[in-house]
Parts: structure tokens; sequence; C-alpha cells
């Protein structure tokens, strides 16, 4: 027997360390470290309006994704807001059905009316906002 048919070739070692370093760049960016992700930058710092808070079904939410935030009403006239930016991987919410709402990216569900994970792989809640009514709109962030 040849050394060469005991042992991998350099070819197969540098083929296997660079899938290796890929994969390991693929497992760090769904590594769920939400916290490095933008959840709602203007909310954070500023407030944001939203328009009529008729939008927002009794019961449901709406997903506002340009604002990355994800409001619901779970009661007539109680409101709440959400970052609408997945803790597990960054994506922004795809779609919201009555009180739950989805990340396409990974499947993570969230209950609307409470920001609790509902399905991983996301761990993580998500960050709640402070939301108010001015006039009939809806305003999410700090007071003025």
């Amino acid at each position: 027997m040849h050394d060469d048919e005991r042992s991998p070739s350099r070819r197969s070692l540098l083929c296997g360390a660079a899938a290796a370093g890929a994969a390991g760049l693929g497992l760090t960016a769904c590594s769920g470290a939400g916290e490095e992700w933008p959840k709602s930058p203007a909310a954070e710092s500023e407030a944001v309006g939203l328009g009529s808070a008729d939008s927002v079904p009794v019961g449901g939410a709406r997903l506002y994704r340009d604002d990355r935030l994800l409001i619901s009403q779970p009661e007539q006239g109680k409101y709440r807001a959400f970052s609408a930016v997945c803790t597990h991987g960054g994506c922004v919410l795809s779609s919201v059905e009555k009180l739950e709402a989805d990340c396409a990216c990974h499947g993570s569900r969230f209950d609307a009316g409470t920001g609790k994970v509902l399905r991983s792989p996301a761990t993580t809640d998500l960050p709640e906002y402070p939301v108010r009514l001015k006039d009939g709109s809806l305003v999410v962030g700090p007071a003025d």
C-alpha cells in the first residue's frame, strides 16, 4: 500500500477545512444572537407614528414591516407594541394571523399579544416598546 492510499490527500484536507469553515459561518449566522440584530432603531430613540389605531383588529395584530414593528390589540382598546425582528436570526417577521406572528426564515413563531416565543428555533421573546394613542393614531416609542 502506498502512503497516499492510507491518508487523505492534501486536496481532501483543504476541501474539508473550507467546508468546516463555511459551516461555522452558517452556524454563527443562525446562532440566535438576537441582541445583535437591530430591533426597531427608530422606536428605540424616537416616537414612530403608525397611523389609525383602527387598522389593528381587536383580538389580532398587524405587522408594520417597514418600521419593524408588530402591534397587537388583544382586548378592545389595549395595544401592545413589539419588535418585528425575529430574535433567532434577525429576519423581519413575515406574517401575522390573529395573535400569532411567523418568521419565514427559520420557522420561529411568536405570540403577538405577549411577544413570547411559541415555536423555536427562537428562544428569546420579542422586545416590547411603549405604545399610546394620540388623536386616534398609534404612536410607538418614547414620549414626546
